[in-house]
C-alpha cells in the first residue's frame, strides 16, 4: 500500500498563489505516476495534472495549463503543486493520487488511479 498526505491548503483572494504538497510514504517503489485531481461541491472529480516519477514527464489539464506547475522531489517521494493566478473557479478540495500503471490517455480518469489522499480545501475568494 501507499499512503499520500497532502497539505497547503487554505484560503485566498483571486490572483493568488498557494503550493500544495503531498508526502508519500509505504510501497513507493510501484508508483510510477503521480497527479492532482480536484472535486468542487456538486461536480465530479476532476484531473490537473501528472508527473511521470522516474521521466519527470507532465500533463496538465487545459484549466492548469499556463497558471499551475507539478514538481517532485524524487529522493523526498514529495510531490508539489504550484497554483498561481488563483480563480475563484479552482475552489476546491484538491487530492493527490499515485498509480502503479496509467496509460496517458487514462490519466483523466479518476478510476485509473490505485493511491488516494484525504485531500486539502483550496478556496479562492472573489
Amino acid at each position: 500500500q501507499v499512503q499520500l498526505v497532502e497539505s497547503g491548503g487554505g484560503l485566498v483572494q483571486a490572483g493568488g498563489s498557494l503550493r500544495l504538497s503531498c508526502a508519500a510514504s509505504g510501497r513507493t517503489f510501484s508508483v510510477y505516476t503521480m497527479g492532482w485531481f480536484r472535486q468542487a461541491p456538486g461536480k465530479e472529480r476532476e484531473f490537473v495534472a501528472a508527473i511521470r516519477w522516474n521521466t519527470g514527464g507532465l500533463s496538465y489539464s487545459d484549466s492548469a495549463k499556463g497558471r499551475f506547475t507539478i514538481s517532485r522531489v524524487y529522493t523526498k517521494n514529495t510531490m508539489y503543486l504550484q497554483m498561481n493566478s488563483l480563480k475563484p473557479e479552482d475552489t476546491a478540495v484538491y487530492y493527490c493520487t499515485a498509480a502503479d500503471r496509467v496509460l496517458t490517455s487514462e490519466l483523466g480518469d479518476p478510476n485509473s488511479w490505485n493511491y488516494w489522499g484525504q485531500g486539502t480545501q483550496v478556496t479562492v475568494s472573489s
